[in-house]
């Protein structure tokens, strides 16, 4: 039997708009030079696909890795969080999920796919409420689950690891980019950045 009989379509169309989003972050962010990106038309949406294959499958094998938990409502986040040289938060996109399991197959698709592409669009135009990050930045993607999964349903799923990603001490700053509330999915999307009053790394003293 096909797995993607077994699929929800809500979670299948969520985890391909996932991974074109990010990839739109990553682009947003300027990480890469711009050529290791090709333009395509996803939703009727010009984005960006990352062209190098380890940066192409990175994306890809985290977020299809999600699917077995999005299909049973376990994720609540998915983060893209960029860091400093010290392994410090410095922004992080993050993706706020909601998913009503009851509804099965009923979802019209194109109606769906109509309010993710918004998503797209927002961000294409979202630079300006971004910070500048360092040119020696690394990223990460990562998921927040509603409760840990008791049994790996997916080969792909092994590649998420409990993270030792450090969190802020204050309260962040959230900038909202763009929301959409129907059946049966709920999406948020924001920004969030270090609040102005937390504390600032040690500087490291040359002897």
């Amino acid at each position: 039997m096909d797995s993607k009989n077994n699929q929800s379509p809500t979670a299948r169309i969520l985890v391909e708009f996932l991974e074109v989003a990010i990839t739109s972050v990553v682009f947003l962010k300027g990480v890469y030079p711009s050529d290791a990106f090709e333009r395509r038309r996803y939703m009727n949406v010009v984005v960006q696909r990352a062209r190098h294959p380890q940066l192409r499958d990175y994306i890809h094998s985290a977020v299809s890795g999600l699917l077995p938990f999005i299909q049973k409502g376990l994720v609540e986040r998915v983060a893209v969080i960029f860091f400093n040289t010290d392994n410090i938060p410095l922004e992080r996109f993050i993706f706020k999920l909601t998913m009503d399991q009851s509804y099965g197959s009923k979802v019209e698709e194109g109606d769906l796919e109509f309010s993710l592409r918004s998503f797209l669009v927002k961000l294409s135009v979202s630079e300006g409420v971004t910070k500048v990050l360092p040119r020696d930045c690394r990223w990460e993607i990562t998921a927040y689950f509603r409760s840990l999964p008791h049994v790996s349903t997916s080969k792909d799923a092994d590649l998420w690891i409990p993270t030792d990603t450090k969190q802020w001490q204050q309260p962040s700053l959230i900038t909202p980019i763009k929301s959409m509330s129907s059946e049966p999915l709920s999406v948020q999307l924001y920004l969030e950045h270090p609040s102005l009053s937390e504390p600032k790394p040690q500087e490291k003293k040359i002897l």
